[in-house]
């Protein structure tokens, strides 16, 4: 089969197209036909050599939808539709990032949908940590105000959505002014370009502060963040698009607001269910909710669009197609 590798940690070039063995079927793993998977993130900094106990060369990707090529267990029928989405995949064993992937049955999920496979694959990461997000980590209600950091990246697109069927009002960012446009067609109340430092402006629109912040740019905002919150307002730290994982100086008696609360969300396979990835693809498949894709590539332009996801690029998800 052909499988994007990455041979070694280092820059996008590290990952190399090669024919390798198909992995074999096993008791409680399941072998999927790749169709199509999403690029997310935390897949740049395990390129990078950033993810603790990865061992290269590896075949990455810790999503991705197709159909069932074999499942010893009889649990999904061959050809049936299914997605899989972490639980190690990518890093600890071979992932999304081929043609054929093997995966434990407990990451496996399967859908019926009639969607194009370039959109489909755009789903399960993306869907799993915006819904926990807003969901399990930030509880959010109708009424509420929340303040997205970090607008035009695909989790910030979709929670952006997420956020206004449930009633709420949402201020979202970007740094680039030419994407506020972007962020309010996607149904942004307000749009605040993002200098690193937008606490002041934030409180000229809500004095008060606002009811909840998902954090997606990381720890180089993540004072400023704070300081945005209303008294028991939370802020819920699930992206580091700032490409920074620790803090060098933070104070928790005084970068904290009295009453404040900070959360971080950090999915996984478990915080997801066949019901709700139905229901989702459902949703989208009405036109309910309207996916922001970027850019679909090739199989063998994996090394371009990791490229183009560390130059910030995209302004949506950015999927692999296998055709």
């Amino acid at each position: 089969m052909k499988a994007a590798i990455t041979t070694q940690a280092g820059n996008p070039e590290v990952i190399e197209i090669k024919e390798v063995a198909q992995p074999e079927a096993k008791t409680g793993w399941v072998l999927i036909q790749v169709r199509a998977f999403g690029l997310n993130r935390s897949e740049l900094f395990t390129r990078r050599g950033d993810s603790p106990g990865v061992e290269f060369p590896r075949i990455q990707g810790i999503e991705c939808v197709g159909w069932v090529q074999e499942d010893p267990s009889g649990t999904y029928a061959n050809g049936q539709q299914v997605a899989a989405i972490m639980g190690g995949m990518g890093r600890f064993f071979d992932g999304g990032y081929a043609e054929y992937t093997l995966v434990p049955l407990e990451i496996v999920f399967p859908f019926e949908s009639q969607l194009p496979w370039h959109i489909l694959g755009a789903i399960p990461e993306m869907f799993q940590t915006v819904s926990g997000s807003l969901h399990q980590a930030l509880e959010i209600e109708a009424g509420e105000v929340l303040l997205i950091r970090g607008g035009t990246s695909s989790i910030g697109m979709l929670a952006c959505q997420l956020a206004k069927t449930k009633d709420l009002t949402v201020v979202s960012t970007t740094r680039n002014p030419a994407k506020k446009q972007t962020l309010l067609d996607n149904g942004a109340d307000h749009v605040l370009i993002d200098s690193g430092s937008i606490s002041e402006e934030l409180r000229s629109l809500y004095p008060a502060g606002v009811d909840k912040v998902l954090e997606l740019i990381g720890t180089q905002t993540l004072k400023d963040s704070l300081k945005c919150i209303a008294p028991k307002g939370m802020v819920c730290m699930t992206g580091i698009l700032g490409n920074e994982w620790t803090m060098k100086d933070f104070t928790p008696m005084g970068d904290i607001p009295s009453l404040g609360r900070l959360t971080v969300y950090m999915g996984e396979s478990k915080n997801l269910s066949k019901e709700l990835l139905q229901a989702f693809i459902d949703e989208v498949e009405k036109g309910s909710i309207q996916l922001n894709i970027d850019k679909v590539y090739p199989l063998d332009q994996v090394p371009i669009a990791h490229q183009y996801m560390e130059d910030n690029l995209a302004k949506g998800k950015i999927v692999v197609e296998l055709k």
